[in-house]
């Protein structure tokens, strides 16, 4: 796994279609540019003090938008897939995704299960892919699971049943990104993000690039994090699993 000392940062990777139709073209146009910053994005954090990174690729909620939209989607993320995962996994990145399986095509799900094996001894960075996501269901799934378990449950115990959601060995979000101008989390990581420090920006995905992420890493790396205490007192974040 990742090393421990590194910073796990979210995005939301908001605003193709925006981009896109800002430009008279298709949403689709603007997909496939996000894709584009997608492989910048994963380049660049290799390079940096993340080691864990989870994109917000396809919510649940995405299914109501236009089929041949969800379509292309779900095509272009097989074709990213059959492009970068042997450059990731020669780059010692592993892939893993989150959120729903039983509901995507069986060609899709194939591609991502080949994609998670062949990287799966990836140790410089895990990149998460939320795909069919939502928090609400994971939480909802986890609490369904420790009522009928009848053992006591903490916190840790209860973060480890989010069914859907990240792995049991994955820690807490520390550094929150939005872009596309919009400021709410959209049900993405409700649990894990609780101690997240949250950036918005007015960038739209397709522009993000490797400067943004590193002001964004400046930024964070001001930001005094009291995790409910006073800042002289607070030496860690609370919770074994939570990122400081």
């Amino acid at each position: 796994m990742p090393d421990e000392t590194g910073i796990h940062v979210a995005i939301i990777m908001d605003g193709n279609g925006r981009w896109a139709e800002r430009r008279g073209l298709p949403r689709g146009a603007g997909h496939r540019a996000g894709v584009a910053t997608v492989q910048r994005v994963v380049e660049h954090a290799l390079d940096t003090c993340i080691t864990r990174l989870t994109l917000y690729a396809f919510s649940s909620d995405n299914w109501r938008r236009p089929s041949a939209e969800v379509q292309s989607i779900f095509w272009l993320l097989r074709a990213f897939l059959r492009l970068e995962t042997e450059r990731m996994r020669r780059r010692g990145v592993r892939l893993q995704f989150v959120g729903r399986r039983d509901r995507l095509p069986p060609v899709v799900l194939r591609a991502m299960e080949s994609a998670e094996a062949a990287t799966v001894t990836g140790t410089r960075l895990l990149v998460n892919v939320a795909i069919d996501y939502s928090s609400r269901h994971a939480i909802a799934r986890a609490a369904l699971d420790a009522t009928n378990s009848m053992i006591h449950v903490s916190a840790d115990s209860f973060r480890s049943r989010l069914a859907g959601s990240l792995a049991a060995e994955t820690k807490d979000v520390d550094l929150l990104i939005r872009t596309g101008g919009e400021k709410r989390l959209s049900d993405f990581l409700l649990w894990e993000s609780a101690y997240a420090e949250l950036l918005f920006t007015d960038r739209m995905w397709p522009e993000f690039n490797g400067t943004d992420l590193d002001e964004a890493l400046r930024e964070f790396s001001h930001r005094q994090r009291r995790y409910g205490g006073l800042a002289e007192t607070v030496t860690q974040s609370p919770g074994t699993a939570s990122g400081g």
